[in-house]
């Protein structure tokens, strides 16, 4: 997994800090990647931070992945256009969905 950084703000009681975000976005990574995909974190100054998500076998299957709290304060793993993939503390179940999408096994035999 690759870490891209820019300065995020602090965040405030209505929204995620940061380190919270990037810290479940890092737990997706290494479940992604240990079902062959690379990811990159992606954390720019003004912007959410992301996991970039490649199948490094057929580089046009990729994907931006986002985490964040729904209405009701739960936290969600993310598609881009705000469809959910999984509860947000289930990234075994998040990385099998993203890798089944980016067609990649999801490494169980």
């Amino acid at each position: 997994m690759t870490l891209v950084a820019g300065q995020v703000g602090g965040g405030s009681d209505a929204t995620p800090r940061p380190h919270l975000i990037l810290s479940r976005l890092e737990v997706l990574g290494e479940e992604l990647a240990k079902r062959g995909l690379r990811t990159t974190v992606v954390s720019l100054s003004g912007r959410v931070p992301s996991l970039h998500v490649v199948n490094p076998t057929a580089a046009r299957l990729a994907e931006d992945v986002y985490v964040g709290r729904s209405q009701d304060g739960l936290w969600w793993f993310w598609w881009p256009w705000a469809e959910r993939i999984a509860p947000g503390d289930e990234a075994g179940e998040a990385a099998a969905v993203i890798a089944r999408v980016l067609d990649v096994s999801d490494g169980r035999d």
